[in-house]
């Protein structure tokens, strides 16, 4: 009976949070590492900005933190008839079997990228009330996680493999955006030998680093065509069959997928990192790309 039980506890641990993209862990490891590697200057204008959380009005989701901005649009949408509007916002799904297109999915900026691009220029122009630039911050360190996660911009008609049910492991039924959101993300975040929060060297950071935020849902589009969809279907074919609806991911399937997942999550912190730094420097404004 103690090794049932322990083998459900095992079980449950594997489990992400189901209302959180990406899961609430991932996210919030990204915004530590961004914490870790911001410079006094910045750290210290976070600080100013989140004094505004009571302007904010979202009392049962907390904003006093880069943790709890990392978070925060997850939170929020649970008030649906304030906040509902967002959901498109967190993704922009590109078919993996068609050439990637940076402007289609995304009308008016309602997409992860575009969002990204609106809050970083909300938070940098300093004339404008503290709390439209915290709120401001939290959609963009969000969704800055959002779009390092292969499946919130790799597609194959399954709305970014939600519609494709998956084990994971002994786990079952789970489904493949559910499991790189959650539990091999965690997995991939999680070893004490190496841990992800740190402060990474300037090559480090240089290597990790640097792109826009087209560039990083590409990266993304990129590893869902090449990886995520063979790997777990078993096959190299993926845009010349028909994918089953259901399907397995093995334990080297798996162990396989544990150092992309966690290059994603530490490539978001550094680049949340540097999208935080460069919305401080002074200087005008860059005219935004349109859409």
């Amino acid at each position: 009976m103690r090794h049932v039980i322990l083998a459900l506890c095992a079980i449950a641990l594997m489990l992400p949070t189901p209302a959180s993209a990406w899961g609430f862990y991932a996210h919030r490891k990204t915004a530590e590492i961004a914490e870790a590697n911001l410079s006094p200057r910045s750290q210290a204008k976070l600080r100013a900005l989140f004094a505004a959380e009571e302007l904010i009005g979202t009392p049962d989701c907390g904003l006093s933190n880069l943790r709890d901005a990392s978070v925060w649009p997850d939170c929020i949408r649970r008030d649906f008839w304030r906040w509902g509007y967002t959901a498109a916002w967190h993704y922009r799904t590109a078919p993996i079997c068609e050439a990637f297109n940076p402007r289609a999915n995304c009308p008016g900026g309602a997409c992860v990228t575009g969002q990204i691009e609106r809050a970083h220029r909300v938070l940098a122009d300093e004339s404008l009330p503290a709390n439209v630039r915290l709120e401001a911050l939290a959609f963009m360190v969000h969704f800055a996680g959002d779009v390092h996660m292969p499946l919130h911009s790799g597609d194959k008609s399954d709305r970014g493999g939600n519609d494709r049910e998956a084990d994971y492991g002994i786990v079952p039924s789970l489904n493949l955006h559910w499991i790189w959101d959650g539990p091999l993300a965690e997995r991939a975040i999680s070893d004490p030998a190496d841990p992800v929060v740190r402060r990474y060297s300037v090559a480090e950071r240089a290597e990790l680093g640097g792109g826009n935020p087209d560039e990083w849902g590409r990266e993304s589009w990129e590893i869902s065509r090449v990886f995520v969809y063979p790997t777990a279907f078993d096959t190299d074919d993926v845009c010349g069959t028909d994918l089953p609806m259901k399907t397995a991911l093995t334990q080297d399937d798996i162990v396989r997928g544990v150092p992309i997942a966690k290059r994603r999550v530490q490539q978001a912190g550094i680049r949340i990192a540097q999208l935080i730094e460069s919305a401080f420097e002074p200087g005008p404004l860059p005219e935004p790309e349109r859409r």
